[in-house]
Parts: structure tokens; C-alpha cells; sequence
């Protein structure tokens, strides 16, 4: 090295030395009031173009600081922002920490970024209205967090995700259309960011996994949240949401069956102040299927704003397109007369060159948060949803004894579209001694459905049927559809429309006793409906529901909680009386305990419950044959309904989530359903006391272990492996004299690799590890024109055989 270079380096190193000489350090901690590490935090020097994040201890630091004295900013969404003010002086590390106080906003809107990265969630979303700590609130609510998606890659709401909840369970589908979930003995209620999104039986749109934060199911009725619904639960999908922190991903996924995916999110600060934030996240996939001609590419289009007004107000707006274009809806259905998986499991009935189904699924939300005081809050929120369909349908319209099949596809487009709007007001005051957290608001909405699936074409002739056991893809024998389009949807579709209007009005006082260890819930919901479905004559319902709840804190990890709730369902029918047609009426009994462990890092909960649905109504079974007043010549039977009488569905459920050590995580859950006829009602023919209602699987298990290394050359190296079975499956069907109509037992086994730092993840899965033959169905009798009209089916939806999915993730 020549001695120009050496005096060179020389003075670089003491002029480096000297400039960090005649600089300090700012460093410290950031933790919540309870005394947790909180990360993902922002933390700013004030008029200093200087900031930094927490990491997952909390911890965070500013190096390089020039003498002086600064202001350090702590900020987040939903906590109270902070500042403080130190002196630095040269050479000098200077400590400051931070202890956050959660406003009200924080107990409800959303758990500091920090802690969602595990499988525990303590606290509610802000749509669940709830004012308080999933701890101390008396219903069995159990969260499935962002990470624990992202570790078992699940992309749609249909895709394995119920395995993390004791006793859900997913029914006969069409496809990824939907997603149909059946808990606690029947179908729960789909909501998203708080609203009820069912608008027909056929929806809404499984939801892309690009978009979703988290899920949040809640076992049995919930009038905090709707009254006319199914007692057995709901679940509640929380879309994401800006967050106040400068940060991105971009994931690339492959799998088998040509599946490719691409997902998108950008999380970011508009202005400095933090006051107006945007966030954007999308995705795009191809993905085909083990059974031939089938596909489903999708994507999807989600930005979202917010906006701080005041101190007080913020406003967040958020939009949603899906875009669906998939094989002809019902292409996973198979079909049987002798019998479950007798067809090989790549087995389909599709007919290619069948036009694809496409799908545009368009939701927009608008929320107004505005905070009296650190104690009073109200929200406003308005939706607005639009689903458009044009697509076709497969059934088959014959399935004979000899193994032939007649194909039929139908047309099915549809529209469907929802006005919704609620506004309610969190508050906390005292009495006495007694503390009061109020929950008061209004519910309204608009719902619309029309479809056109008044066409069908049958593929095969009666003298050339499929034959499934010789299967020709070839030019159908009777061609393909050619529908008519010409008249516009509303038209064609004029009898098969779904519309109903509701408004409804909630209040609730939870009063807390003995500085809180004793809390008491008194609440009740008004909810009137109007309602008309499929030309008939519109129906209309008006019901109070209360609620009583009682939850007590044995200490401050544990407490024990009992709860009675009631919901309903409107019904159609004509009573032969002609009385009053009442709702259906659900009742939910329960008692449960919850405890945290290890401070908060991961948790149980045990609930037992009995629902009671009465009211129901079927087809009265003393109808007989008339004349038809529109065709004398013929004989119609009478459409009167009768009150068929009690059913109950009971149990026991039992939910783990969290770290249960440093790097061990685990998701471990189990419940014992059953669902009864309880009571008969007199004239009621083909029901008797004691028989299964299908709905549920009698015993459902599930584990989900993750462990990922602390320390070492391979830290960030971590093995996941989970398992699911469900035994004594009535899912569809239940017979208790043939057994063979029944579904048999299912287990499956998945697992995987990852490694991750801080910027990187790479993840792979293979699921169905031990390549079973897993499969849902039904048996059907009476429903095809076949040459014996009664002849039994089986029919049933295989899952895919042994299969692979790898992921790369890049955090910026």
C-alpha cells in the first residue's frame, strides 16, 4: 500500500472515531400494561427525519445521535400515543422505556402487530364490538391469527383453515365457491369486519386469503353481534387494515397441480404525521386440480385508506375485488349406487369444453371511529356488497343401477347485493362501586338475490349414457348448452329471487363487580325482519333475545364463565290453521372455563353447552292430493308445513393455542358433538325421539405443532406437523340402520420445513401425507327422474391425494 493510501485510511479511521466520538446513543423498551415486550412499535425522534421499529422483545435504538436534547415519539394504531424528552450528550448511551396504555380503540379495532405474529390472540377485533379481553368475556370465541395461516399456507377461507377451531368441520361444498362450516350441529353464519354477509345459501364468496388479517369464530348465539341467525355460532373474517408502519410483502407460491401464486401487501404512511395511511394488498393465481378439466384461477384487488381527522375521529375505507373463473360449479360432486369412493379418486363427471364459470366479487366498507373520551367511543360503519355470476351449474339428472349416468348442466347466473349499516356506542361509567362497560347500538340492512337457473341441457342421451366405468370425454352425445341470454337477469330470474330487509337495536350492561372479578352481562336485541324467498308471499318476524352472562376471574389468568342466549330464523310455510308461522327459535345454554399460562403466552378454553332450536318447520305429513286449481285435469299435493318439534345439539369443546416454550408453538383442540330430536310433535311421520339430526362430527380432533430453532448456525430452521380426525361424521347423512350410508372415519396428516430471518421465509408443506382416499359426502334418495325413482346414491368430494406447496416471502 503506497503511504498515500495509508495517511488516507489513517484519517478516515480517526475522523470516523472522532465523529462517533462526538455522538450518543438513544436506546430502550417498549412494553403494554400488563407489562408484555411490545413489538413492531414506531418510535420517532420528533422534527427528526429519524425513526425505527421495536423488535419482537420490544426493544429498540437510535445510534449516531448528535448532542442535544430530542423528543421521543411512541405512536401505533389504537394505543395512546407518547412522548418524552431526553438528553444526550457525547459518548453517553441514554435508556428511556415506555409503558403503553391501550385506549379503548386497542381493546377492540386491533392487537399491536407484535402479538399477532403468534397463534394466540387475546383480544377482539374492533367489529366484534366487545369491550373487554376475550378472557373475561362470557362466550367461547377462539381466534385463527395471520401467522398460523401464513405457517400452514392456507389461501382461501375453505382451505383446511377450520381444522384450528374444536368442532368445526366442513360439509358437502361446491367447490371453493364457499364455504360451508358446520359447528355446534349446524351451518354458522358468515360475517366479515361485523356484518352478516350470507345472502343466500349459495355464498359469500370463500375469501382470498391475501386480504385477511384474521379469523374470529364464535361459538353459539351472539346478540352482541345479530340475533337472526343460527344458534350454532358464526365466524367473523377481519380484513386488513392500515397499521401506521412502513412495511411490505411479496410472496410467490408453486404447488402441485399447477398451482402458481402471487401476493402482494404494502403497508405505508402517506404523510410523516402518520395521520394518513394506505394499505394494498392483492393476488393472482392459476390453479388446477388431481381431477382432470378442472381449474379455479383467481384474483384478487384490495386497498384500503385511512385517515386520522382529529385527534379524536378516524376514518378508514376499504375495497375488494375478487375475480373468479373456474370450472362449472359442482365439478368436485361424483355420484353412486354402490356405494362411498367406489370410483377411482380422479374420477370426474366434467365435460371439457363446457364454458368456464366466472365470478366478480365487489365489497367496499367505510368505517368513522370517534372517541368521546378515553372511556365513551362511537362507530359508524356502512357496506356494500355486489356478486356477480355468470356461470353453469353440473347435477347429474339420472343415475342408474347399471353405472350409467345422464349429465346435465344447468345455467346459473346470478346477482346478489347487500346494503348494510350499523352504528354502536362502546362506554364505561360507574355506580357506586359497581363499574358499567356499555354496549348500545342499531343494525340495518337491504338484501337482494336473483339467479336464473331455470335452464338445463342434458350431455348424454337416454340411449347413449355416460358410462362410468368406460368414461368417454369425447363430443358430448347430446352437445353442449346453448342458453338463452336474450332477457336480462331480472327477468329470467323472476321466481327465483331472495329479498329481505332488517333493522334491529342492541343494548348491553356488563357490570363488574369486586374491582372487576366479578362481571355481570344483561342484554337484549329487538330485530324485525321482512323477508320473501322464491316468488313466495313475503314473511315477516319481529323477536326480542336476551342474553345473560355471568364470568368470574378465579385470578388474573383464569376465569370461569356461564351464558344464556337466544337466536332465531325466519321461516316460509303455511300453517293448515292458519296461525301465526313463527321463527324458528334457538336457545344456547353454556358454562366454560379459560385460562392463560406462562404469562398470557398461550391459553385453554373448556366449554360444555346444550342448544335447543324449536318451531321448526317441515312438510305437514297429513297433505294429500288435490285438484290443481291452474289444470283441473290433475292432482297436486297440499304445501302445508306443521311445526315437526324439538331438536338439541349438546357437547363438550376444548381449544389450545399458543407458545407453549421459546420456539414451540401448538394448536391442539377436541369435541365431542351430538344432535337429537328431542320432542316429535303429534301427526309428524318419518322423525322419532332420539334420532340424529345430521350437522356434525360426533368426535373432532386437531393438532398443529410448529418449533422453530432459537439459536446457532440454523436459527430461524423450524418443522411443523399437524393431524386431523373426525369420527362418527353425520355430516350430510346419518342412518342408524344402515350403516353403509354413513360417512366413514377421516384422518389426515400434513407437514413441512421453513426458515425464516428477519426479511425472509421460505416455507414447505405436504399435506395428505399419507395419501388416504379423504372424502365428504351424502346419501340421496327420491331426488332423480331415474327409471327408479327411489333408488338410493351415494355421493361424495374427494380431497386431493399427496400434494406440495413451497413458498417464498420477501419483508421489505
Amino acid at each position: 500500500m503506497s503511504l498515500r493510501l495509508q495517511l488516507t485510511a489513517i484519517l478516515l479511521c480517526v475522523f470516523s472515531l472522532s465523529a462517533f466520538a462526538q455522538t450518543g446513543t438513544i436506546k430502550g423498551k417498549i412494553t403494554t400494561s400488563d407489562g408484555q415486550p411490545a413489538g413492531y412499535i414506531s418510535i420517532g425522534l420528533k422534527d427528526k427525519n429519524q425513526n425505527t421499529v421495536s423488535d419482537d422483545s420490544g426493544v429498540f435504538s437510535f445510534g449516531k445521535v448528535k448532542p442535544g436534547n430530542y423528543t421521543i415519539k411512541v405512536s401505533a394504531v389504537g394505543i395512546n400515543a407518547q412522548e418524552k424528552t431526553v438528553s444526550v450528550k457525547t459518548g453517553e448511551t441514554v435508556t428511556v422505556n415506555f409503558s403503553l396504555t391501550e385506549n379503548n380503540e386497542a381493546l377492540k379495532e386491533v392487537t399491536i402487530a407484535g402479538k399477532k405474529n403468534k397463534y394466540k390472540v387475546s383480544l377482539p377485533s374492533a367489529s366484534l364490538r366487545l369491550n373487554e379481553p376475550l378472557l373475561e368475556a362470557p362466550q367461547n370465541i377462539q381466534t385463527v391469527s395471520e401467522q398460523l395461516i401464513k405457517d400452514q399456507q392456507i389461501i382461501s377461507m375453505s382451505d383446511g383453515l377450520v381444522r384450528n377451531v374444536s368442532g368445526a368441520a366442513r360439509s358437502e361444498h361446491w367447490g371453493d365457491l364457499y364455504t360451508n362450516i358446520k359447528m355446534r350441529g349446524s351451518q354458522v353464519q358468515a360475517m366479515r369486519n361485523g356484518f352478516n354477509f350470507v345472502n343466500s345459501y349459495w355464498g359469500p364468496l370463500t375469501e382470498d386469503m391475501s386480504f385477511v388479517d384474521h379469523i374470529e369464530f364464535v361459538k353459539g348465539p351472539a346478540g352482541f353481534m345479530l340475533s337472526n341467525g343460527d344458534p350454532s355460532g358464526l365466524y367473523n373474517v377481519v380484513t386488513k387494515k392500515p397499521t401506521g408502519i412502513n412495511k411490505g410483502e411479496v410472496s410467490v407460491t408453486v404447488g402441485s397441480y399447477d398451482l402458481y401464486r402471487t401476493a402482494v401487501d404494502f403497508d405505508h404512511k402517506i404523510t410523516n404525521d402518520g395521520k394518513f395511511l394506505f394499505r394494498l394488498n392483492a393476488a393472482a393465481q392459476t390453479k388446477g386440480s388431481f381431477r382432470p378439466y378442472e381449474k379455479n384461477d383467481r384474483y384478487t384487488f384490495a386497498p384500503s385508506l385511512s385517515y386520522q381527522l382529529t385527534r379524536k375521529t378516524k376514518i378508514t375505507a376499504e375495497y375488494a375485488l375478487q375475480n373468479a373463473k373456474m370450472t362449472e360449479v359442482g365439478s368436485y360432486y361424483v355420484f353412486s349406487p354402490n356405494g362411498y369412493i367406489t370410483l377411482p379418486r380422479d374420477f370426474t363427471l366434467t365435460q371439457p369444453g363446457v364454458p368456464d364459470t366466472r365470478i366478480n366479487d365487489h365489497s367496499a366498507f367505510v368505517n368513522v371511529q370517534h372517541n368521546f373520551s378515553d372511556t365513551w367511543k362511537a362507530t359508524a360503519q356502512v357496506a356494500y356488497s355486489k356478486y356477480l355470476q355468470t356461470g353453469y351449474s353440473s347435477w347429474p339428472s339420472a343415475v342408474n343401477t347399471d353405472n350409467t349416468v345422464i349429465r346435465n348442466v344447468g345455467i346459473w347466473d346470478a346477482e346478489s347485493s347487500m346494503k348494510l349499516a350499523q352504528f354502536f356506542v362502546n362506554g364505561q361509567m360507574k355506580t357506586g362501586g359497581i363499574v358499567h362497560r356499555i354496549l348500545a347500538g342499531f343494525d340495518g340492512g337491504k338484501k337482494a338475490y336473483i339467479a336464473d337457473w331455470g335452464q338445463s341441457h342434458d350431455l348424454d342421451l337416454p340411449s347413449a349414457p355416460f358410462d362410468v366405468n368406460n368414461p368417454n370425454y369425447g363430443f358430448p352425445g347430446n352437445g353442449y348448452p346453448n342458453f338463452d341470454r336474450s332477457q336480462p337477469l331480472k327477468v329470467r330470474g323472476a321466481a327465483n329471487n331472495i329479498d329481505q330487509k332488517y333493522l334491529s337495536a342492541y343494548l348491553q350492561d356488563e357490570l363488574a363487580f369486586f374491582e372487576n372479578k366479578l362481571r355481570l352481562t344483561l342484554a337484549g336485541r329487538y330485530t324485525y325482519i321482512n323477508q320473501s324467498a322464491y316468488g313466495g308471499k313475503p314473511e315477516t318476524a319481529k323477536k326480542v333475545t336476551p342474553r345473560v352472562g355471568l364470568s368470574y376471574s378465579v385470578d388474573k389468568n383464569t376465569s370461569v364463565y356461564a351464558v344464556y342466549d337466544q337466536s332465531f330464523v325466519p321461516q316460509t310455510g303455511v300453517l293448515r290453521n292458519g296461525e301465526e308461522n313463527l321463527p324458528l327459535t334457538g336457545t344456547n345454554y353454556e358454562v366454560g372455563i379459560k385460562k392463560d399460562w406462562l404469562d398470557g403466552k398461550w391459553n385453554t378454553t373448556l366449554s360444555v353447552y346444550r342448544i335447543v332450536k324449536q318451531n321448526e318447520l317441515g312438510l305437514d305429513p297429513t297433505n294429500k292430493l288435490i285438484t290443481d286449481p291452474n289444470d283441473p285435469t290433475k292432482q297436486i299435493r297440499e304445501n302445508f308445513s306443521a311445526v315437526i318439534g324439538e331438536k338439541r345439539a349438546q357437547g363438550i369443546e376444548f381449544d389450545l393455542r399458543g407458545e407453549i416454550t421459546s420456539g414451540l408453538k401448538l394448536i391442539a383442540n377436541y369435541a365431542y358433538t351430538d344432535g337429537k330430536i328431542t320432542e316429535v310433535a303429534p301427526g309428524v311421520e318419518g322423525m322419532f325421539v332420539g334420532q340424529v339430526v345430521p350437522g356434525f362430527s360426533k368426535h373432532t380432533s386437531n393438532a398443529w405443532l410448529s418449533y422453530t430453532l432459537q439459536s446457532g448456525a440454523l436459527k430461524g430452521t423450524g418443522i411443523n406437523a399437524g393431524f386431523t380426525h373426525l369420527a362418527g361424521r353425520a355430516m350430510g347423512t346419518f342412518s342408524g340402520t344402515n350403516e353403509e350410508r354413513n360417512l366413514p372415519n377421516y384422518f389426515k396428516v400434513d407437514g413441512g420445513l421453513f426458515w425464516e430471518n428477519k426479511s425472509l421465509r421460505i416455507n414447505a408443506n405436504v399435506f395428505n401425507v399419507l395419501d388416504k382416499y379423504l372424502f365428504t359426502g351424502a346419501y340421496y334418495t327420491g331426488y332423480w327422474n331415474a327409471p327408479n325413482y327411489d333408488l338410493g346414491v351415494y355421493s361424495w368430494q374427494a380431497e386431493a391425494p399427496r400434494n406440495y406447496r413451497l413458498s417464498v416471502a420477501y419483508k421489505f
